[in-house]
């Protein structure tokens, strides 16, 4: 099984969830992402602000902390970090809490 074998959609996208703030937000617990190979955080950051324009959504996507499956990827340049497809991206806002 070599790279590039089998069609299958999961292999052909990336999806992003969102929790609480950007949940609110975004208006959706997720969005799916179609991909033609591997994107950069910053490339999947601008499909999320484009699929929900508006400064919410930007005030909100710029304060979260960011896994990339259970890795946190947050501290690390956006345009750097790779997002291989059929990955997962979640977006966690600041939780008040005591």
């Amino acid at each position: 099984m070599g790279a590039g074998t089998g069609h299958d959609r999961e292999d052909e996208t990336v999806t992003v969830r969102y929790w609480a703030g950007a949940r609110a937000a975004a208006g959706t617990a997720e969005d799916v992402f179609g991909t033609a190979g591997d994107l950069t955080l910053a490339e999947v950051v601008d499909r999320v602000l484009e699929r929900h324009p508006g400064e919410q959504m930007a005030r909100t996507v710029a304060v979260c902390s960011v896994l990339l499956g259970d890795q946190p990827v947050r501290s690390q340049d956006p345009a750097t970090v790779v997002v291989r497809a059929g990955a997962v991206v979640e977006l966690l806002p600041p939780f008040a809490g005591g």
